[in-house]
Formats: C-alpha cells, sequence, structure tokens
C-alpha cells in the first residue's frame, strides 16, 4: 500500500507559530524525508465558509496567505500537492454519502466540535455545514486515500470520527476505504503552543499570535509582552516554568546550539530554567534569548516569502495544477465509493443484465 498523506489548514487568515510548530514544520520534514509516496496539502477554503458564509472575501483574499505561507516555510509543490478544495467537487459528494453514516448525537459529542461551537458562540444557533465538518473532513482524507494525517492534538477526535466513518463504511459496502492514522508533534511543547497572553490555544480570533510573516520589530513587540510569572515581580524571587509561556516557546523552538550563539552564560535551556526557578533570572533577558531564536527561525522563512510574493500569478498556477491533479485522485476515490454503494448504475452490467432478463422474462 502506498504511503499517503493528506492535511491543511482553513484560509480564515495568515498562519501562525502555532501552526508552523503543530504541523507545517513537520510536514516540510516529512515531505522531505522520501518516506511517502504522495503529500496532498489542502487549502480547506469550503471549510472555512461554515463559519464566515456571511464573509466569503475573508476567505478568497487568505487563500494566497496561506499559499504564500507553506511556500514560505518550503513546501515544495514539485513533491506536494498544494490545492483548493471548493476545486475538488467530489470531495461535497463523499461528504453527502457520509453524512448518512453518522448520527447527530455522535456528531454533538466531538469535543473538537463542542468547543469551537462555544468559543464561536453557536450554541443557539449552529450553521449546519459547521456542524457536519468532521464529516467533511474524513472526505478529504478518504479521498486522497490517506495512510497519514499530520496534525496537532486538537484534531485527534475528528481523525476519530473519520476512523469510525471508514469501518462503518467498510462493514456496510465492502472495503473500499482506507483508514487513516494520526501523526502528533515529536516535540511535546509543539502539541499545544500557547497564545502570547498564556492561554491554552494561540488562535487568530482571540489575537494572541506570532504570524509566520510578522516582522522583526512586530516579533519583539509581541514576545516584550508575552504572559511570564505574574508572581515574579522581583528578580531575585523565584520563578514558575509550568504556565510561562515564553518557555514553552523556548521548549518548542530554541536548541543548545542556540544557548552558545545567543546566551552562552548557560550551556542548554535546563541551566537557564534552574536559575530561573531558584531566582536571580528575570523575564527580560529570557524574552531577549526568545527573540533571537524566534528571528534565527523566522527570517529564512520571511524572505522566501517575500520572492514568492512577487510572483503571486506563479502562486495561483501552483494552486491550479495542484487542485487538477487532486480532483482526479478524488474522482478514483469516488469512483470505487460508488461500485462499493452499487450506485455506478451506468457502468453496471450486471445490474443491466439482470434488469434485461427480469423484463424479457414478463413476456
Amino acid at each position: 500500500m502506498e504511503k499517503i498523506i493528506l492535511t491543511g489548514d482553513r484560509p480564515t487568515g495568515r498562519l501562525h507559530l502555532g501552526h508552523y510548530v503543530g504541523s507545517l514544520k513537520r510536514r516540510v520534514e516529512l515531505q522531505n524525508s522520501g518516506e511517502y509516496d504522495k503529500i496532498f496539502i489542502m487549502i480547506a477554503d469550503a471549510q472555512a465558509l461554515t463559519d464566515n458564509a456571511d464573509n466569503p472575501e475573508k476567505v478568497r483574499q487568505n487563500i494566497v496567505e496561506v499559499a504564500l505561507d507553506y511556500l514560505s516555510v518550503g513546501l515544495d509543490p514539485e513533491k506536494s500537492t498544494l490545492f483548493i478544495q471548493s476545486m475538488v467537487p467530489e470531495l461535497t459528494e463523499l461528504t453527502f454519502y457520509y453524512a448518512n453514516l453518522v448520527t447527530v448525537s455522535r456528531l454533538q459529542r466531538n469535543p473538537t466540535v463542542k468547543s469551537e461551537i462555544q468559543m464561536r458562540n453557536f450554541e443557539t444557533s449552529i450553521p449546519v455545514g459547521f456542524f457536519t465538518y468532521p464529516i467533511s473532513q474524513a472526505a478529504d482524507i478518504t479521498a486522497f486515500k490517506a495512510t497519514t494525517v499530520p496534525v496537532g492534538e486538537d484534531q485527534m477526535p475528528m481523525l476519530e470520527q473519520c476512523q469510525e466513518i471508514v469501518h462503518k463504511f467498510n462493514a456496510t459496502y465492502g472495503e473500499a476505504l482506507v483508514e487513516p492514522k494520526i501523526l502528533l508533534p515529536s516535540n511535546s511543547a509543539c502539541l499545544r503552543l500557547p497564545g502570547t497572553d498564556g492561554k491554552a490555544k494561540m488562535s487568530k480570533s482571540l489575537g494572541n499570535c506570532i504570524y509566520l510573516s510578522d516582522g522583526p520589530d512586530e516579533v519583539k513587540k509581541k514576545v516584550m509582552s508575552m504572559y511570564t510569572d505574574p508572581g515574579h515581580v522581583d528578580l531575585n524571587q523565584p520563578g514558575k516554568i509550568e504556565g510561562n509561556a515564553v518557555f514553552t516557546y523556548l521548549d518548542a523552538f530554541s536548541k543548545d546550539e542556540d544557548f552558545a550563539e545567543f546566551w552562552p552564560d548557560y550551556k542548554n535551556l535546563q541551566e537557564a530554567k534552574d536559575h530561573y526557578q531558584r531566582g536571580g533570572l528575570g523575564d527580560v533577558k529570557v524574552k531577549k534569548f526568545l527573540i533571537k531564536v524566534l528571528e534565527k527561525e523566522l527570517a529564512p522563512i520571511r524572505e522566501r516569502r517575500k520572492k514568492w510574493e512577487q510572483d503571486i500569478p506563479g502562486v495561483y498556477e501552483i494552486l491550479k495544477a495542484g487542485s487538477e491533479v487532486a480532483e482526479r485522485t478524488a474522482a478514483e476515490t469516488l469512483a470505487d465509493v460508488k461500485k462499493a454503494m452499487k450506485i455506478n448504475y451506468f457502468d453496471d452490467g450486471a445490474l443491466i443484465k439482470e434488469q434485461m432478463e427480469k423484463y424479457s422474462n414478463k413476456k
């Protein structure tokens, strides 16, 4: 069996560090590993419209923003298929068929759906499209026969629901769909990067993001205002590491060689943590080090983005070509699904013969 990856993002804004450590960086590593036969990376515009139907221009404008971020982090259209979800109509038809295999109560129990409904204040008026988007995600994943889905921890319930749909479909109609496996970030700090305000998740809607396209001054400003330990008002006081966003970011981004380059007072992050916890190390010094670490990571990404920004038609050509490849692939899966469900009427010679014999015997 081929090893295939499917993953993607909703185009509701520029991508941020949470996206980067949670999935983007890993995607590039997987792309360049040579371990996978095919990699499909989707800009999920149709899914973004489920809670932005009254503002389609927001989605439309951000498609190119996400594409620029993809290309700037190192996703290569020669190695990965970059495509737009709505340009693959087969995904919609698969969603329709899968919807019959999922109950309303099961969707209501999905933790990711529940938390996002609450976050968007949809409790009293949930758009049907948004409520059923786990089914749409299952269509996206299975359409490309994905064996691996690299995502953040918060998406685990979505993949579990996809696996349930695959099991139900195959048990009902026969083995036609491939069951995907989730691939989580290897660095535990990357499972869910907190926002700059210390909130549990970096989120565009909460305004607590550092974007991949932020300039050096903006990154510095955001880091210097980051949440640390509110009780650490005197540098001589012991500081807390747990819940301290600055140290969580250092867990995610810093390496031992960064200390040799930018902060030779310490050999590694653990030494800095120990000093902070026993007292004598102020927040400003730690933040200044984090700024240098982030700038080292973001500078080449920013430079690649500037180059692609000068060739927007080229970016759209990449998305168009990728969407054509994606549609051909999804069409093959849809044909398999319809054959398994026995609704491929015009291609079912046995059915036609059966009906001919049925009515010829009436004579």
